[in-house]
């Protein structure tokens, strides 16, 4: 055990300037409600400068594959609001919901409805993940998105539905079918995905599912294809980082230095 010198000797001999015992630096907060499967914590901190934490809360464990099911019960009032409260002993700056399938399974008025759910709960702000989406449509100003998922055929069709009433329309959409483990397909299975959805009228490719490993793969790929790779982790930071007045860390020539204008 170390002995504490009440002289403040001890403190004395150790290498910090007064600037450094006056550290650490200033903590910034997200609050992150996440499904109780996710498994990419380490990608999402990627995506953070260093003075912002992210804050997790997760959802009750759901015994069933991920399917249309599961983004209901992943994205039920309840469990948000419950979630939300957990984090907010910490004062996160924004509260963000993320979950693609759980936010766009009801189209835009759902969306809204998961960012309501959170401000009630007691939330300063808040972001879903498909509601990021919408708002990098928006900014960049995209009309035609090709969309890849790790899905089934009838969760990729709810999420071509919800690019629909944004006004977006979608050349290619492919998907993997998996019912679970999504965050072990590795780098090689999406990046041969997105290429494979890409097309000349496409104007950007969207990766759904937060659990989805994406973040090494950006930079080369969007060199590659000249065109924007957006992925759900990196526009559900991004999003959150807008609203705190910080740009995106990370890879994503497309957002980099767009911020979040007025409401979403």
């Amino acid at each position: 055990m170390l002995a504490v010198d009440p002289t403040g000797a001890d403190l004395n001999r150790m290498a910090l300037s007064d600037h450094a015992f006056d550290g650490p630096v200033v903590q910034r907060g997200i609050g992150i409600i996440a499904p109780f499967d996710l498994a990419l914590e380490r990608e999402l901190w990627r995506w953070t400068p260093l003075d912002v934490s992210l804050h997790l809360a997760r959802t009750p464990f759901e015994p069933v594959p991920v399917s249309l099911e599961m983004a209901e019960l992943v994205s039920g009032r309840r469990h948000v609001q419950a979630a939300t409260r957990d984090v907010l002993g910490v004062d996160p700056e924004v509260v963000a919901y993320l979950c693609t399938s759980g936010s766009f399974i009801h189209g835009l008025a759902h969306e809204a409805g998961l960012r309501q759910s959170i401000l009630e709960a007691g939330a300063p702000d808040a972001v879903t993940t498909s509601g990021a989406l919408a708002e990098a449509v928006r900014a960049l100003g995209l009309q035609r998105i090709s969309v890849i998922t790790p899905y089934d055929a009838d969760l990729t069709d709810r999420l071509v539905g919800f690019l629909g009433e944004l006004g977006v329309e979608v050349p290619r959409s492919n998907y993997l079918g998996l019912g679970g483990g999504i965050w072990r397909v590795n780098y090689r299975t999406v990046a041969e995905l997105i290429l494979a959805a890409d097309t000349p009228e496409a104007e950007a490719v969207f990766v759904s599912c937060t659990n989805l490993p994406t973040y090494d793969i950006i930079e080369p790929l969007e060199r590659r294809l000249g065109k924007p790779v957006l992925t759900a982790n990196q526009l559900t930071i991004w999003a959150c980082l807008g609203r705190m007045g910080l740009p995106m860390v990370g890879p994503g020539r497309g957002l980099a230095g767009v911020f979040r204008e007025g409401p979403p």
